[in-house]
């Protein structure tokens, strides 16, 4: 072990190769997460230049979320095979070209298409972000570390809709994705210079059997689901038809993985209590507050009558309150356990959103921004504890796949969060005819002269107490999270036995 190394493990504080590494993995997924919540902001916009419905151009997400679920499964196996810088650099090309190739679109049809194929490099950034930092870290600073990187979790959502909103005015929708170019070649040479050489271990076979049931099964669950708010109802044949062949080949990738010594998904991974614990948390977490999370903007932009711009800029403060406690928490979990900070973040989280399930048409902005002001502090305090409580006892050799399944979950659970809060909502307006004409005039279907002002009053409060009702739902699974989190460890998580200071030597040296 090299001095430096030595002096890494020896202290609980990041050290600059640490520090280094951190911001390189930081940078691409920014790019990445900033992308998501940019491109929501501009569905109105496609819908107009391309001349498609919005069922049609919300594919342009649709077809980003399907690509991850693709290439998700085979990062962990790919990261042990090639390496995880090679598989890094990969990765930001295929998202950069697909960046490019999207803004030269000519209509919707390629725009879904090129989306898809920068799905599949945005897809292995985050997982391999969080198998490379830590690595980079070693297991007794996974704590700080899921700190650092939640930093683009939090400026995606603040700063997606304010940069995609000032982007499509100032520039046209070209430029939300024109501006991954320049930094996405920053990331790739940073990458190339910062990231520690790849010394990939000797891989076990390639499970093809398991990939050929497990991706295609995620891509066609999610499909289903992603096809739920647009039917409006689960019974639908474009909903259930997909949706239950996807989760036939799901299963049947389990009982596969249960019998193969080398899966796709080591299933094997949860004999681990705290990841067991952990994963079940962070999939009920991830349900509900991605789900309130897309209710947020939709608020100030269908009953308020924001801007796009003036949207993105109301819900800051959530990311304010989170800044203000994740640096903290990630001390804190690698000293005092995740435990101790999630149930009380959870809580905060929970109160905050309490006062959007009485938001009314002229609810006060000071009420309502202190309130998202508190659900960030209670932000900071769960989601990366969790994700570190899950990772911190996993040896070396673990980290890679279990990062890999960790995101698997993440990303399935918010599609079913969002999927789920849509459809309530949705039907929360479908049953009020005043808010179901009050939303045909915000949304530009039908011109304001032919409404009744007293109709278009009724409609704005009723769609008001609509997103109520679904804020009700959404605090009740924050509620269901406490069973959970209360059985987090509440003390320093020991590291795995074989889980040794060999972590440590990547995070240094300039490659």
């Amino acid at each position: 072990m090299t001095t430096q190394a030595a002096d890494a493990a020896g202290s609980d504080k990041l050290d600059s190769g640490v520090l280094k590494v951190a911001g390189v993995v930081v940078l691409g997924a920014i790019m990445s997460i900033l992308d998501i919540t940019v491109v929501s902001v501009a569905l109105p916009t496609f819908q107009r230049d391309f001349n498609a419905t919005y069922a049609t151009v919300a594919w342009t997400m649709t077809a980003y979320t399907l690509a991850l679920a693709t290439v998700i499964p085979i990062t962990g196996w790919a990261a042990d095979r090639f390496g995880t810088k090679r598989l890094y650099l990969l990765s930001l090309t295929l998202f950069v070209g697909g960046s490019v190739l999207c803004s030269v679109a000519w209509d919707i049809g390629p725009l879904i298409v090129f989306r898809a194929l920068q799905g599949l490099g945005g897809g292995m950034l985050m997982p391999l972000g969080m198998t490379i930092m830590t690595r980079a870290a070693g297991p007794d600073r996974v704590g700080r570390v899921m700190a650092v990187l939640g930093v683009p979790m939090l400026l995606g959502p603040i700063g997606g809709p304010i940069l995609g909103g000032w982007l499509i005015e100032a520039a046209g929708w070209h430029w939300i994705f024109l501006i991954n170019l320049p930094i996405g070649v920053i990331a790739f040479v940073l990458s190339l210079r910062i990231l520690p050489k790849d010394k990939p271990q000797p891989s076990e076979s390639f499970d093809f059997l398991g990939m050929l049931l497990l991706s295609p099964g995620l891509a066609l669950f999610l499909y289903g689901v992603s096809s739920v708010p647009g039917e409006g109802t689960v019974a639908a044949g474009k909903v259930l038809i997909p949706a239950l062949i996807g989760l036939a080949l799901l299963v049947s990738f389990v009982l596969h993985a249960l019998r193969k010594e080398h899966a796709l998904i080591d299933l094997g991974l949860f004999k681990n209590r705290n990841l067991t614990i952990s994963t079940t948390t962070l999939s009920l977490f991830t349900v509900a507050f991605m789900g309130a999370m897309l209710l947020l903007p939709s608020y100030f932009l269908q009953v308020r009558g924001e801007t796009t711009l003036h949207a993105g800029l109301l819900i800051a403060p959530q990311g304010l309150g989170a800044m203000l406690t994740m640096p903290m928490a990630g001390r804190l979990t690698d000293r005092i356990g995740p435990g101790k900070l999630v149930l009380p973040g959870i809580v905060l989280i929970a109160l905050g959103m309490s006062a959007f399930t009485q938001v009314t048409a002229d609810s006060s902005y000071v009420l309502l921004l202190g309130a998202l002001f508190v659900s960030g502090l209670g932000m900071g305090m769960t989601m990366m504890p969790i994700m570190s409580a899950a990772l911190a006892s996993l040896t070396h050799q673990q980290v890679a796949r279990g990062s890999t399944m960790m995101n698997i979950i993440q990303q399935t659970a918010g599609s079913i969060g969002t999927a789920v809060m849509s459809v309530i909502l949705t039907n929360q307006v479908l049953n009020s005819p005043e808010a179901t004409a009050y939303s045909a005039v915000t949304q530009g279907q039908v011109p304001a002269s032919q409404v009744a002002p007293a109709v278009l009053d009724q409609g704005q409060s009723s769609l008001a107490d609509a997103f109520g009702h679904t804020y009700t739902i959404a605090v009740v699974l924050l509620a269901l999270c406490l069973i959970p989190a209360f059985f987090l460890p509440r003390k320093r998580i020991e590291k795995a036995p074989d889980a040794t200071d060999e972590a440590l030597p990547v995070a240094v040296g300039m490659h």
